[in-house]
């Protein structure tokens, strides 16, 4: 039996009428792209490096529990000047994209672009999320968004509504629907399979994330943004020196950690020799070697260690007469947290 709504409309006005009830979503998600770029360059210019706010410093905070795409972030935050280059080309995309979005030209290629961005943040920060899994739920949504924006096209109130009928010659090409609005000349049974199909895949994804970074789906719920955690590596003594890796993995994103003790202890718990938070915070920088665009760096009653932050700590220190054993290095968190690792001096 033909369907009902297609036997009382045409094929063109079903899109119309669709285009114009997801209006509201399409306003309001391409001005979440496009706002990126109003505040980063039109309200605060936050692509100057080294600043306060510096955008690439809070891409930096995505690295530690990132899915999939880790390498390209690591790769981008150990080279700051192609950072930079990625981040201006990020937010001229986004600026774009939400424009476009918004309204309604180009529509379906603006959508297939918010699909792009909202995947991003949804694999480099969903894990991301002190209260409510902020940056999860943008990223889920944003998918969503831009798939049933794909779907509807722009719909009666968009400029492709407007200006297709001025681009004749456009018009009688098959694909330009297929990056604009209106109908797209593929059989009623396979556009419902697509619905379907997409719908499905997106909601796959979003259980897959939930569980993946927060645990929402079954098991025991976790939140990495709440605690800090401080990971050490490649610990070890010699040459009077103790030279440690610090890296910074998980908690909120918007300030550090903040350390305020390093402790070197004997196997038999006798310390060796420490450093309080004074110390630390007039440790010399030239000691601390950071490997990403997040430093650590001296604060004002401690050592500050921001999320994603990694760098390798020397500690001068005359240890010629430490005897050969196991030593345990201990490290302090303003907030009572400590992080232990051995060591083997030879």
């Amino acid at each position: 039996m033909e369907n009902k709504a297609t036997s009382e409309y045409p094929t063109g006005q079903v899109y119309d009428f669709s285009g114009m009830f997801s209006l509201v979503l399409r306003l309001v998600v391409g001005w979440t792209y496009f706002s990126a770029f109003w505040r980063r360059l039109i309200l605060e210019n936050k692509l100057v490096e080294d600043t306060p706010g510096y955008i690439g410093e809070k891409f930096n905070h995505f690295l530690p529990n990132s899915l999939g795409i880790k390498p390209i972030i690591e790769y981008l935050v150990s080279t700051p000047d192609v950072l930079w280059w990625a981040m201006v080309i990020f937010t001229i995309i986004e600026a774009i994209v939400g424009l476009l979005f918004m309204l309604g030209y180009f529509t379906r290629l603006a959508s297939i672009g918010v699909i792009c961005l909202a995947g991003g943040i949804l694999l480099g920060s969903g894990w991301i999320g002190s209260t409510c899994l902020d940056e999860w739920q943008i990223g889920v949504l944003g998918v969503a968004a831009g798939f049933t924006i794909f779907m509807t096209g722009g719909g009666h109130y968009s400029l492709d509504r407007i200006l297709m009928p001025k681009t004749p010659w456009l018009k009688k090409c098959k694909w330009y629907p297929w990056i604009a609005s209106g109908n797209l000349s593929i059989k009623e049974s396979i556009v419902k399979k697509m619905a379907v199909a997409g719908s499905i895949a997106i909601l796959a994804l979003t259980l897959y994330t939930n569980q993946v970074f927060h645990g929402g789906v079954w098991g025991q719920l976790h939140n990495k943004s709440v605690k800090p955690k401080i990971e050490i590596s490649d610990a070890q003594l010699k040459d009077n020196q103790l030279k440690f890796t610090l890296s910074r993995v998980e908690g909120i994103d918007v300030y550090g950690s903040f350390l305020i003790g390093i402790t070197l202890k004997d196997n038999a718990g006798n310390h060796i020799f420490e450093l309080n938070a004074d110390e630390l915070a007039k440790f010399p920088t030239g000691n601390i070697h950071n490997r990403y665009v997040a430093k650590i760096k001296p604060g004002k009653h401690s050592l500050v260690i921001p999320l994603g932050a990694k760098a390798e700590i020397n500690i001068e220190q005359d240890i010629s007469d430490m005897p050969a054993g196991l030593y345990k290095l201990e490290l302090l968190d303003i907030s009572g947290a400590t992080w232990e690792a051995d060591i083997a001096k030879e």
